[in-house]
């Protein structure tokens, strides 16, 4: 498919010798809200983190097969480029402890040592916090520390800080699971703004969610993809009986 953004073919990922991602293959199409389910331990995290390489910062883990963004396999690719292109925000608001929220959101550019001048900077941190539906809130307190926030705002401040880096692709593991339902129903809000301009990939075990903001979901159980596809149809007529084991409560 031309309008592919994200694709795996024959992808697996290893703990050790722990076979944790089994032979997936998936083409995930740009400007779409993609739900990523399935029980605790069916490998959903582990292969999201496999798209922006993060998979392979833990001792032992490995992988072979095919992840690409666009027509360029990642794993060819610096690491450090590939997680520019493809964001990554967290299960737990992870704001940097001793920086303030303007110094948050361009950390990615300091850490990596991008020389950009201070209008330009700017510039950036009053988009990436509009985007992440921050900016009239913190724009009297850029100066203040990220902690000082609410968890809910913390977490579109770690979204702004992720998009600051113009990436193509953005990740959440869980990224709800530690807020209260009026922070994660903004949040919700949010990811129907920014697939706009970005692709989402979200790893949720809340079903209610997965149907509420995305456009297809991936099922996941024991490491292997068991169904992908329109979520509407995986929700009301899926096409394997696993799925629809899951999403009755058969097993979770």
């Amino acid at each position: 498919m031309e309008n592919t953004i994200v694709s795996a073919e024959n992808f697996n990922a290893y703990f050790g010798s722990n076979h944790v991602v089994k032979d997936v293959s998936i083409q995930i199409e740009k400007n779409n809200v993609i739900a990523v389910m399935g029980p605790s331990g069916c490998g959903k995290t582990t292969f999201l983190r496999c798209i922006n390489r993060m998979h392979e910062l833990i001792p032992g883990a490995t992988a072979k097969g095919s992840i690409k963004l666009g027509n360029e396999d990642v794993y060819s690719m610096n690491p450090i480029y590939v997680r520019y292109k493809i964001g990554m925000v967290f299960q737990r608001p992870n704001p940097f402890p001793n920086l303030s929220i303007y110094d948050n959101v361009v950390a990615g550019y300091k850490l990596n040592g991008l020389k950009i001048a201070k209008n330009e900077l700017d510039v950036i941190v009053e988009k990436s916090l509009t985007s992440a539906a921050l900016w009239n809130e913190v724009k009297d307190s850029l100066h203040k520390k990220g902690t000082f926030l609410s968890g809910g705002q913390q977490q579109r401040l770690c979204i702004a800080r992720a998009i600051a880096m113009e990436p193509e692709v953005l990740l959440f593991d869980e990224p709800t699971s530690a807020l209260d339902p009026i922070s994660t129903s903004s949040i919700e809000q949010l990811f129907h703004e920014l697939k706009t301009n970005f692709t989402l990939i979200i790893v949720t075990h809340n079903m209610q969610q997965a149907a509420r903001v995305s456009d297809k979901t991936a099922f996941f159980y024991m490491g292997e993809l068991v169904e992908f596809d329109d979520t509407k149809q995986m929700f009301t007529n899926p096409n394997d009986q696993r799925t629809q084991n899951y999403i009755t409560g058969r097993f979770s």
